[in-house]
């Protein structure tokens, strides 16, 4: 067992979401005594769950990638983490649905993905193939300058991976958006939508984001996608457990309320009972916020708050008291138009009549997630982000909308079947997890640029304040979210 060599100094962690969790345990590692302040009343901010009338569901992220960054935790803890936490990898990973009644199965592997993909499209297996290399090889260029180290401090720019990338620059697809570069990989529009989809794991538009992120197919192709042995909040327990295990305090229902800062260092935190003293504070709370709210009084980097954020969602958590023997665990109810659909989220800031629509059903593995013969729906749409629309009412067009479609893939008429029901939309999903305008990913990647224009795990003006989470750098996603809280304790002595 892994013995902590404490050196007397202190860190508060603000925001118990997942990269929060990995900061207080890397921090509680380096022999600080860690305090987590979280406002709610539970921990996993965004990777949080709820029981509805017999029904439990993941109430945020669905796709779990890169399980390695959970293990290492429990590994640099000095635990076997197979022992806390464990996880099945998924094949096929997705079921693609669309309005012609194609249905593709996207399976893990290139060579299987590529077999199964050209069987019922146009597609050659070995543009697949070509097309699938080409993502790897960006990956590989892309994963040390973007994934694994600060983009604002100048000596990780001297590293040999580093610079290989930057010198590299021009082949990562920087120049051309998503949809352009998979649009001269294939000429069938299904699987284009395939490619593009990928998009909105960071909440943006294929139209307008970079090729560069076409890279997140790798990751869940190549690399795989897996699921968590009793559903993604599994992910949260397991950390929140391994935290407390070695020691790391925790105060939940205990919203901060202000950064405490004095000559341009960080002194502690002030929440409704008073004010705690630490030598280093760690913000898991979105950027915007964290400055909106916390810091009121000091300068806002406007070059990086003020960029576009990204888009929001819909989310009906229905019980459905029928199986669906032809969905499984992640499924894609693609619209037509799939372009007009991201023009009306990001340029008119409305809901598509004809939404893509992401089915997610924790009970195909874990049937106890739902009463026999029934299923768990997280049935979610992508939406503009809070700008002061009548949401009311686009939830109630929404839910037709859904339904709808749902009845013409399934040609089946799912209305009766829905017997518990909630909603999550971006006021509530700003509420409860303080994610700045109900935009679920922070800033949207919609130039090529973004991937510098989030804010940096640390503070350049305050000694001792630092960052993580799906706002700050690398970005948003399970994964990326890790990696952020190992960067930012990296920079911390």
């Amino acid at each position: 067992m892994l013995m902590i060599r404490e050196n007397n100094k202190t860190c508060a962690v603000i925001g118990a979401g997942v990269s929060g969790l990995a900061a207080s345990i890397r921090m509680r590692n380096k022999g600080y005594k860690v305090t987590v302040y979280e406002a709610n009343s539970f921990p996993g901010g965004k990777l949080s769950s709820e029981t509805n009338k017999g029904y439990r569901f993941d109430m945020g992220p669905s796709v779990f990638t890169m399980p390695q960054y959970v293990d290492e935790l429990f590994i640099l803890s000095g635990k076997d983490p197979r022992k806390h936490f464990n996880y099945i990898q998924l094949d096929p990973v997705y079921r693609y649905f669309y309005e012609d009644g194609t249905m593709l199965d996207a399976y893990h592997g290139k060579e299987k993905f590529a077999e199964s993909m050209s069987s019922k499209t146009d597609a050659s297996k070995e543009d697949i193939l070509r097309y699938l290399e080409h993502t790897e090889k960006v990956y590989n260029l892309t994963e040390e300058v973007f994934l694994k180290n600060s983009l604002h401090r100048l000596k990780n720019f001297f590293t040999w991976p580093v610079l290989r990338g930057i010198l590299n620059f021009g082949k990562i697809g920087a120049f051309e958006t998503m949809n352009q570069a998979n649009k001269k990989g294939f000429k069938d529009d299904r699987l284009v939508k395939v490619f593009n989809r990928y998009a909105t794991y960071n909440g943006s538009s294929p139209y307008l984001a970079p090729a560069t992120l076409n890279v997140i197919a790798h990751v869940e192709i190549m690399k795989g996608a897996y699921y968590p042995i009793g559903g993604m909040y599994s992910i949260t327990a397991a950390l929140a457990q391994l935290a407390k295990d070695i020691g790391v305090s925790f105060n939940f229902s205990t919203p901060v309320r202000e950064i405490i800062i004095e000559n341009k260092k960080v002194i502690g935190v002030r929440t409704d009972k008073g004010i705690d003293n630490y030598d280093v504070v760690i913000s898991n709370m979105d950027i915007y916020n964290s400055y909106q709210k916390l810091m009121p009084n000091e300068k806002r980097p406007t070059k990086t708050l003020d960029q576009p954020k990204s888009s929001s969602g819909i989310i009906f958590y229905w019980g459905i008291n029928r199986e669906f023997s032809q969905l499984g665990l992640h499924n894609i109810f693609f619209a037509n138009d799939y372009e007009e659909e991201f023009d009306t989220i990001f340029s008119k800031k409305k809901i598509y009549h004809d939404p893509t629509i992401y089915v997610n059903i924790t009970s195909k593995h874990t049937p106890t997630d739902a009463p026999p013969g029934c299923e768990n729906w997280f049935a979610f749409i992508n939406v503009p982000n809070n700008s002061g629309q009548d949401w009311d009412q686009f939830i109630a067009e929404a839910r037709e909308y859904m339904i709808q479609k749902a009845n013409r893939i399934l040609k089946t008429d799912i209305r009766p079947h829905i017997e518990s029901e909630m909603v999550f939309d971006p006021r509530v999903i700003e509420k409860r997890t303080s994610s700045a305008f109900g935009a679920i990913y922070g800033n949207s990647s919609n130039n090529k640029f973004a991937a510098f224009l989030r804010h940096a795990n640390f503070s350049k003006d305050i000694k001792g304040l630092y960052f993580c989470g799906g706002s700050v750098h690398p970005g948003p996603s399970i994964p990326l979210c890790l990696l952020s809280a190992k960067i930012t304790t990296s920079l911390i002595n």
